[in-house]
């Protein structure tokens, strides 16, 4: 199970952190993801960390955005600076085991970014 968390409303240039708690599986074993999506479009990968704590970032994020992980808590989290109305969306993390996502992305997290 995999429980977002750490969203809201909140004015363009302002920060947020984002965290899911992970249940049922090891964060330090997966790839662990944050992905979001935006009113009528398609869900994007945002970043990704790797189980050897590689991380890697969409393009329109690098430098704002951090993904992290406590392997103690067993959970992610998403540091998110400088935001922009872009930004806005329902943000939710994944796990990936191999090449697969798993199938439940849960409820995800509200981000709205006010201009």
């Amino acid at each position: 199970q995999l429980q977002a968390s750490g969203g809201g409303l909140v004015q363009a240039g302002g920060s947020l952190r984002l965290s899911c708690v992970v249940s049922g599986i090891t964060v330090r074993r997966y790839v662990m993801g944050w992905f979001r999506q935006a009113p009528g479009k398609a869900r994007e990968q945002v970043a990704i960390i790797s189980s050897g704590g590689s991380t890697s970032y969409k393009d329109s994020v690098k430098g704002r955005f951090t993904i992290a992980r406590d392997i103690a808590k067993n959970t992610v989290y998403l540091q998110m600076n400088s935001l922009t109305p872009d930004d806005t969306a329902v943000y939710y993390c994944n796990a990936k085991w191999g090449n697969a996502w798993l199938d439940s992305w849960g409820q995800g997290t509200l981000v709205t970014v006010s201009s």
